[in-house]
């Protein structure tokens, strides 16, 4: 099987951002978001002329999140 990865859990070490409402914590996301690009490129830290990119990624990834939480319908009926 060209290019594939064996099946595994990703990313056990990113905690849960929320816990019952919406969080607005940027850093806590950045974190798991940091973690995420850690664990998918393998680079615990990126050498210098990776760092850019590394921090790009992190950044983009914390912004989706964002989002995504602030985006989340808690509790609340989607049904019109």
């Amino acid at each position: 099987e060209s290019g594939r990865v064996a099946s595994t859990p990703m990313c056990r070490s990113i905690h849960r951002l929320r816990s019952g409402t919406v969080i607005d914590d940027r850093h806590a996301m950045e974190e798991a978001a940091r973690q995420y690009v850690r664990k998918v490129s393998g680079f615990t830290s990126p050498a210098p002329h990776n760092e850019e990119a590394f921090e790009r990624a992190v950044q983009s990834i914390a912004d989706a999140t964002d989002r995504l939480m602030h985006d989340l319908r808690i509790g609340r009926s989607t049904a019109p």
